[in-house]
């Protein structure tokens, strides 16, 4: 009997959606929206979706002008590719265009959409917002935990420098950046350090690394699933499962982590985040659940982290390849901090050259190609084009950052363009932009510039063939990490040597 109703209600809400999307076709071509490609009958753009997508935006961009319309499904999409369309979105539309997308990922992931990243705009975002600042990332907050940035980079050293005593020796730098990340925003989330020496629990990081290897592959910035409903009807709901499948593993693995840190809750050197919240907790039980909690560590956890490593990888990239700009980084820093001391975070801003570096790093190479998406609460006007409420809101900062009305040769990398009178790092969004931009940003700028300084300084480097050229090709997905893991050759400077007892001490 159940079979027989599915088979028959299945045709007739077939129907129903057709007819739905054949209205909402025909009312959208009565509104002044963007310009858009031609579509399929029903299906919409769905042809169109071929990673990477910030290529496939940018050529469409190339064709249909800085702002254009797509139809996937039931979704409404708009993309814009220019700087004067992304300020307009995210300065005079801010505030309309604040929410986030509910999505399949999100949803699960999330904790229906409470993680503060991908939670409605409204007061309880602002809350979120407010406490992820004060608690962890304002500028007095990142100079008191400065000591934890330190001995994490003190730890890579001494790892790169114990590999390669005898001369110059391989490396390989995706794993380990990935593990000096995590370990930093682990350890200001919750106190732990999961990768390398002295974790306390190898069978829990192990699994815990496991957990962040299989998570990635279901960030597909456009998943049928989220855009076409029946879809999840014709897959059987296996995508959905999977992701449930590891949400659930995720879930146990931050309650034990809630759970350890509540244990702890009053020991006078604990000031992480989680104890920071889950301190709130008691007089705020209905806001800070535990799965809010969860939530919102586990957002700040992956946002925190994966970016930044992304970001460091392609940086050294960048300077392997052109040993140009290397030896100009290293005269910058020998002639300002010496061969006697090693670099300090608060040496970092007298580095003119090396923030040139990270910014150069950040416009051919970003580690968000396509910024994360917006939803648009009401109709608003950008480019003189409507964008409808509810449509998604894609901001390509792939093709901002190529664009050669604002940028000089823009596909040569060449940090010296930032030394001109032309202020152009007001067009770099790599990470957003409004009120939705990551709040992380002060965290990854200071890990970026102390990192990346601290291993130009430290060591030579080359690399691995002096016959074939740095594969800079990007794997797909929600960050774009190198696809081949960036592996170089390295040898100690004698500021490590001056320094010996600080490493080995």
């Amino acid at each position: 009997m159940a079979e027989t109703i599915v088979y028959l209600a299945a045709p007739l809400f077939l129907f129903l959606f057709l007819a739905h999307q054949f209205y909402r076709t025909k009312r959208s071509q009565s509104r002044n929206l963007p310009p858009s490609p031609p579509r399929l009958p029903f299906l919409g753009h769905v042809h169109l979706l071929k990673p990477p997508m910030h290529r496939v935006f940018h050529n469409l961009a190339q064709k249909y002008g800085p702002i254009f319309y797509l139809q996937f499904g039931s979704r409404r999409v708009v993309v814009v590719s220019s700087t004067s369309t992304i300020e307009e979105c995210f300065n005079k539309n801010d505030v309309i265009l604040a929410n986030r997308p509910k999505l399949l990922v999100t949803k699960h992931v999330g904790y229906n959409n409470t993680a503060m990243d991908v939670s409605q705009y409204g007061e309880y975002w602002r809350n979120l917002r407010r406490i992820a600042t004060v608690e962890l990332l304002s500028n007095h907050r990142l100079s008191q935990t400065v000591n934890i940035r330190n001995d994490e980079l003190k730890r890579l050293i001494t790892k790169l420098s114990s590999e390669s005593l005898q001369g110059f020796a391989k490396v390989e730098l995706q794993s380990a950046f990935q593990d000096l990340s995590f370990n930093i925003v682990m350890r200001l989330i919750t106190g732990k350090r999961y990768f390398g020496d002295d974790v306390t629990d190898v069978k829990e990081a192990n699994e815990f690394k496991q957990l962040l290897f299989e998570l990635p592959h279901f960030f597909d910035p456009i998943h049928l699933g989220d855009y076409f409903p029946l879809w999840n009807w014709f897959n059987f709901g296996r995508y959905e499962s999977k992701l449930m499948d590891v949400t659930k593993r995720i879930d146990t693995f931050m309650q034990n982590i809630l759970d350890e840190c509540r244990s702890n809750l009053h020991r006078d050197n604990m000031k992480t985040l989680a104890h920071s919240l889950l301190f709130m907790q008691k007089s705020e039980p209905e806001f800070l659940t535990d799965e809010k909690i969860k939530a919102n560590l586990l957002g700040l956890l992956f946002a925190g982290s994966d970016v930044t490593s992304v970001a460091l990888e392609w940086a050294m990239a960048c300077i392997l390849k052109y040993p140009n700009v290397l030896r100009k980084a290293r005269h910058e820093i020998d002639s300002i901090i010496g061969q006697t001391s090693l670099l300090d975070e608060s040496d970092v801003p007298k580095l003119r050259y090396l923030e040139n570096v990270i910014s150069e790093t950040h416009r051919l190479y970003p580690a968000e190609p396509v910024i994360d998406p917006h939803v648009a609460s009401d109709d608003c006007i950008v480019g003189g084009y409507v964008i409808p409420r509810g449509a998604v809101v894609l901001a390509n900062a792939w093709t901002v950052h190529r664009d050669p009305k604002i940028w000089d040769d823009p596909d040569t990398f060449r940090p010296e363009r930032f030394d001109g009178e032309l202020d152009v790092r007001s067009s770099l969004i790599p990470f957003g932009m409004g009120r939705r931009s990551c709040p992380g940003r002060q965290l990854a700028s200071r890990i970026l510039g102390l990192t990346l300084g601290t291993l130009i300084q430290c060591f030579d480097w080359k690399n691995i063939s002096d016959d074939e050229d740095i594969d800079m090709t990007a794997r797909i997905g929600i960050t774009t990490p190198k696809i081949i893991p960036l592996e170089a050759m390295c040898r100690p400077r004698p500021v490590l040597h001056n320094n010996y007892t600080y490493f080995y001490k």
